[in-house]
């Protein structure tokens, strides 16, 4: 067999590798079967887009939780007689908190079905809880209670109405992240009033 002639079957052999086994369309084809099986095993649920809202607001008011010295909490913007304001009785930093983790556990245990404790009552938590690290700790319980009732949202269910309430569970599922957002929302505007960047802004220029 001549020179040519090897060559020819040579270059035979390597098209139809090329062309029965292309390696590029075989690795594309593993890719693709991967990613439609990750799809299948994370299948997006009511209960995880709920849950992950929650998270979403819980670290920002912790991390303003966590940025304020312990020696503002008490701080209220009436603190500063600033003329013309009108701040007379406003909740102090630690009552928003406090009031944000009691919220939490009026609007969210209708969904989980735990008892909502009587001392609770009133919008600001216990009035026993005076630390920092007790009221931080009264506020992350709250949130693991609101991912709890997340996880029992289903497609069947989120437009039922939640046990001893007249509105659904989508509802009072997504209002106790509408209001945390409100009072977070303040509770930046106490930070700045006591030289403190609130984390969520640290190294942007908002």
């Amino acid at each position: 067999m001549n020179r040519i002639s090897i060559f020819m079957l040579f270059a035979a052999f390597i098209f139809s590798v090329a062309v029965l086994h292309p390696p590029a369309a075989k690795s594309a084809a593993i890719a693709r079967a991967l990613e439609a099986q990750q799809s299948q095993q994370a299948a997006p649920t009511i209960a995880a887009a709920v849950d992950r809202e929650i998270s979403g607001i819980e670290k920002q008011i912790v991390e303003v939780a966590e940025a304020m010295p312990e020696d503002k909490f008490n701080f209220t913007p009436e603190n500063l007689n600033i003329p013309g304001s009108e701040y007379k009785g406003v909740r102090t930093f630690a009552l928003q908190l406090k009031h944000v983790a009691a919220s939490n556990y009026a609007i969210w245990s209708p969904l989980t079905g735990e008892k909502f404790p009587e001392n609770y009552m009133g919008g600001n938590g216990p009035e026993d809880l005076k630390s920092k690290a007790e009221i931080i700790k009264f506020l992350k319980d709250s949130f693991a209670l609101g991912h709890r009732a997340a996880a029992t949202l289903t497609t069947e269910n989120l437009l039922q109405d939640a046990e001893h309430s007249k509105s659904s569970r989508l509802h009072l599922a997504t209002f106790g992240v509408t209001h945390a957002y409100d009072h977070y929302a303040q509770m930046v505007e106490y930070l700045r009033m006591n030289g403190i960047v609130p984390p969520a802004s640290r190294g942007t220029r908002s």
